[in-house]
């Protein structure tokens, strides 16, 4: 058998295949459905409850039997997903409408996981076997293979409310993220029901009814006036604020309580905020703070912070909106799929796409009951037409040799071998024309169905069909009765699952905070070999300058109102502010300078510390393990990012020098082979900060600069190198981008 080669162009290949994996990623896993607001798995554990009975009044069931028979069946993705799935579905503080009745440890508010699946057992609300499950027999669905094909499963589960937006969503696809917020059920019934009946409605028309999202946490949105584009457009940023109130202690202490809070602050931001509150009273921002406590429980949230009686309530609420997490943004975007593909949807688009959803539920729903009455109408009408005549019927039974003579005779009036009393009875039995389900009907007939009662009760069941065939055909036939039938269901869902809102929708100012006015004064910052700052007054440096001068790396002095520079290895430069470093005693403990800038020391080293308020009027000379050298005004690091890069280095080099000119006059560049090189600092060039420098020493191959020093003379001072000391004097001048000197030590 011969081979064929197919030749294919690489990167078609990978782009195709990218392309797949990352739809399928999409419409498969990340986003929900518009129609039902669920995503795959979601959908699957739901179904999969649905399928094992676990209805809301039955039995709790194992957690882990549900999550290994959806892996098994319906989701081949791993068990920790589908369970994740499960818990968040049972946690009413991140749903609008919880869709799980979890029992065991599911998981708290405070970012609390739930314990293992085989400790926690679930089972379905009433609200989810009612409204998403409960017409899964009615062919109102289609259903599809599993990824195996040995079992089906629903493509959409029949949701007869707008769940993407009562619930919400999250989730992270390739290239898209979907992010919808949590709304009142009321509410969003409310607006259902008034786009059914009014399709053209707008959507600040809607807004009447949607007053905006409804967090489960509760707290305050306070950018009301935003929230129609917001909802025109399906993307925006939504302000939530905490909710906080005011008790007064019986020391007199004022509490501030806060009792709500933003729904993004769900978890372990919880844990966050307090810390960042006791950062505030570390780093000197506010000195109002006598004690935090969290209080919360089952009953609610409840973090109390204890403040002074002379506090100045309001500033501290607004400095605590700006500088934590009690106010925050959540960030709207709308994504779903739609019609099999991702599509960003406005309010009044989603509405539409469920209120389609509906009538074709409704449609298929009632279709289905349609031709089940009529089947139980054909059977019922053969039934009393057998009664009228069951003297006939019981002598044709009677005279048949088998069911399939009997049948013959009841469907086409055969009599052909049948044995009658009378020639009156075969010609009558000649004349039967009973369908064949009513044939099958009758031949099953138990004999306690002729007593008087139960040919009443037949008759009664008739009328009750005829009643609901006439009905089920007006709702299909009549656009109105099919609207009023759809209009009714979410009424009564309102009815049985609404609850109040609870988040607050309002215009609220911008919070404005007025930092106390710092008193300037001179300080002695100091940091020691370990890292860490502190600063003491001028006095406290006076008192105790040798100890001071023994324990510092660096010791900087400056206003209480500067900012610091600090220069690394990796040619970056940070910039603090001298107020967040610890202000107070010598012997207090200071604060790692990784905590008060993006410096990471684990990965850099520091090179030089010094203060940002003169940095114009002086000049950096630096220099790399490559030999680079350059002159910086300073003017070029007067600036208020945080972070800049402070050189450029070519690949693999790393600055090994930074020094302030002062009075120095020669350079000496020692190479890590014993070469020494001097040479005057005006060979040096100034240039500017993102440029590499030009070449100070002729390094010999694999060589690299190991020591940089600075001398104000030719002949006065000394430079070490290894364990030796080697006077300047003794080292030979040369000129800048030479090979320099082997001294013999």
């Amino acid at each position: 058998m011969s081979e064929s080669i197919i030749k294919t162009e690489y990167s078609e290949l990978m782009e195709k295949s990218y392309i797949d994996y990352a739809m399928s990623v999409i419409v498969a896993r990340a986003l929900p459905d518009v129609r039902d607001g669920l995503k795959p798995v979601q959908r699957r554990v739901l179904y999969d409850m649905h399928e094992l009975g676990l209805k809301y009044d039955k039995p709790y069931r194992k957690s882990a039997r549900i999550v290994g028979d959806t892996m098994g069946k319906y989701h081949p993705h791993g068990d920790s997903s589908i369970y994740e799935s499960l818990v968040v579905m049972s946690q009413d503080f991140k749903k609008g409408l919880a869709l799980v009745d979890g029992h065991g440890n599911f998981g708290n508010i405070e970012g609390d996981s739930a314990a293992a699946m085989r400790y926690t057992e679930a089972r379905l609300q009433r609200v989810t076997q009612e409204c998403f499950l409960a017409d899964l027999d009615k062919n109102v669905v289609n259903f599809i293979p599993n990824f195996d094909e040995t079992e089906k499963e629903p493509s959409v589960l029949p949701v007869k409310m707008p769940n993407i937006l009562v619930n919400g969503s999250e989730g992270i696809a390739v290239g898209m993220v979907t992010s919808i917020p949590p709304h009142n059920l009321g509410e969003v019934i409310d607006a259902t029901k008034a786009y059914i009946q009014n399709p053209e409605i707008t959507t600040k028309q809607l807004l009447k009814y949607i007053k905006g999202p409804d967090f489960p946490t509760g707290g305050i949105v306070i950018n009301q006036d935003e929230l129609e584009e917001i909802y025109e457009t399906g993307v925006g940023k939504i302000k939530i604020r905490g909710k906080v109130d005011i008790e007064k202690n019986k020391n007199g202490h004022i509490n501030l309580v806060i009792s709500e809070i933003p729904y993004t602050m769900i978890g372990a931001n919880i844990t966050k905020f307090l810390q960042d509150i006791a950062a505030l009273y570390e780093q000197k921002k506010t000195n109002d703070i006598v004690d935090i406590s969290n209080q919360s429980s089952k009953e609610g949230i409840r973090i109390v912070i204890e403040l002074k009686k002379d506090t100045d309530v309001e500033n501290f609420k607004n400095m605590l909106y700006k500088k934590t997490k009690l106010e925050d943004t959540f960030g709207v975007n709308m994504l779903a799929i739609c019609d099999g593909k991702p599509e960003t949807l406005g309010l009044r688009q989603i509405l539409e796409n469920c209120a389609n959803f509906y009538y074709d539920l409704n449609t298929r729903k009632y279709t289905n009951l349609l031709e089940r009455e009529n089947e139980k109408r054909e059977i019922q009408e053969g039934l009393i037409k057998a009664t009228n005549v069951i003297d006939l019927i019981i002598e044709i039974l009677r005279g048949s040799k088998d069911r399939a003579m009997a049948k013959l005779c009841l469907t086409e009036g055969n009599t052909d071998g049948i044995k009658f009393k009378s020639r009156e009875s075969k010609i009558m039995a000649s004349q039967l024309m009973f369908t064949e389900k009513q044939a099958n009907a009758i031949l099953e007939m138990r004999l306690y169905k002729l007593i008087g009662l139960e040919i009443d009760a037949l008759l009664k069941e008739h009328d009750e069909t005829m009643q609901n065939i006439y009905r089920y055909e007006d709702i299909l036939d009549r656009f109105d009765s099919m609207t009023q039938v759809i209009i009714n269901d979410l009424d009564e869902i309102k009815k049985h699952f609404n609850r109040k809102r609870r988040t607050v929708i309002e215009n609220a100012e911008e919070a404005v905070y007025e930092e106390k006015k710092v008193e300037e004064m001179d300080v002695c910052v100091m940091m020691d070999r370990f890292g860490y700052l502190r600063s003491v007054d001028m006095p406290t440096y006076e008192r105790n300058k040798e100890t001071i001068e023994n324990e510092s790396k660096y010791i900087i002095f400056c206003k209480n109102v500067a900012r610091l520079c600090l220069f690394t290895d990796l040619g970056n430069m940070y910039t603090m502010k001298v107020s967040d470093i610890p202000f107070g005693k010598l012997r207090d403990k200071g604060i790692p300078v990784d905590n008060i800038s993006g410096y990471n020391s684990k990965d850099e080293i520091i090179l030089l510390l010094c203060s940002q308020s003169d940095i114009n009027l002086c000049r950096f000379i630096f220099a790399t393990k490559m030999s680079y050298l350059k002159i910086v005004d300073g003017g070029e690091f007067d600036v208020t990012r945080r972070v800049v890069a402070a050189t450029k280095l070519m690949e693999g080099d790393k600055v090994c020098s930074v020094e302030i000119l002062n009075n120095q006059r020669n350079m000496i560049l020692v190479s890590d082979d014993g070469y020494f090189l001097r040479f005057p600092i005006e060979e040096v060039p100034e240039k500017k900060k993102n440029a590499v420098g030009v070449r100070g020493m002729k390094l010999s191959k694999d060589a690299l600069v190991n020591g940089v020093f600075y001398a104000q003379s030719q002949l006065e001072g000394n430079v070490t190198f290894g364990t030796k000391t080697i006077e300047i004097s003794k080292i030979k001048p040369g000129r800048r981008d030479s090979k320099g000197t082997k001294l013999r030590i």
